[in-house]
């Protein structure tokens, strides 16, 4: 059996008149579609936001990027311009630790996506098709500095840098934790309070494990009400 990919979907128009008039949604929509047409996509929530793309403070889009990290799922977006054109917004984007795909850059995806996007965002601010002469530009650049692009590069990381990766462990744990108190909420709320109970009905509602599980256990809730609670 075949798992489908799961996606979170991303629109963006500049003006409330085009947000109620749909101008501009339906192409988005249909670059999306196209983007996920082999039949194994699976978009679990669609967010749109009226907005103008020089503003940071984005609800809409903030919500798509917590139902992503909660279903472990890609945001996916018609084009890059739909996102931001401002640098700085965009580097903010990349440490939210959500995938993001953009319909117009298909072959942005995962870790090689992501180092190109960051590239891209150190020599220019993005705009719309930009993928080609840019992107190769910055991989060049990268590569005549002496930066080696994957691969074993041997040696053992210092006390220092195991440090900082256990901050950032932490910090990830923290962040799915708050990601999840909602639902526990809702749950607790009708009446679900165990967390065997609690264990099955996350695993009914498929939301996936902090590794990428499909089913829940009883410890594992209590692991996170428990980091939830030293958040408090």
């Amino acid at each position: 059996m075949t798992v489908k990919r799961r996606f979170v979907a991303y629109y963006r128009v500049s003006t409330r008149k085009q947000g109620q008039s749909g101008l501009g949604l339906d192409a988005q929509r249909a670059a999306v579609a196209n983007y996920l047409g082999d039949g194994q996509a699976n978009v679990i929530a669609e967010f749109t936001e009226v907005e103008s793309g020089r503003r940071s403070d984005r609800p809409a889009l903030d919500e798509a990027l917590t139902a992503a990290r909660l279903h472990r799922a890609a945001l996916v977006v018609a084009k890059v311009d739909r996102l931001t054109r401002s640098v700085g917004f965009l580097e903010r984007l990349l440490e939210a630790g959500v995938d993001v795909r953009f319909a117009d850059l298909p072959a942005i995806e995962g870790p090689t996506g992501r180092f190109m996007l960051q590239q891209m965002a150190a020599v220019a601010e993005l705009e719309a098709g930009l993928i080609s002469a840019r992107t190769k530009a910055a991989l060049a650049a990268a590569k005549a500095r002496g930066q080696r692009l994957g691969g074993h590069r041997g040696g053992t990381l210092s006390n220092d840098a195991q440090a900082r990766g256990r901050d950032e462990q932490s910090r990830l744990a923290d962040r799915r934790a708050a990601d999840i108190a909602p639902l526990l909420k809702a749950l607790r709320a009708k009446g679900i309070t165990t967390p065997t109970n609690i264990a099955r009905a996350l695993t009914a509602q498929g939301i996936p494990t902090a590794r990428g599980g499909s089913k829940w256990s009883a410890p594992q809730v209590t692991l996170i009400e428990a980091r939830l609670a030293r958040m408090s």
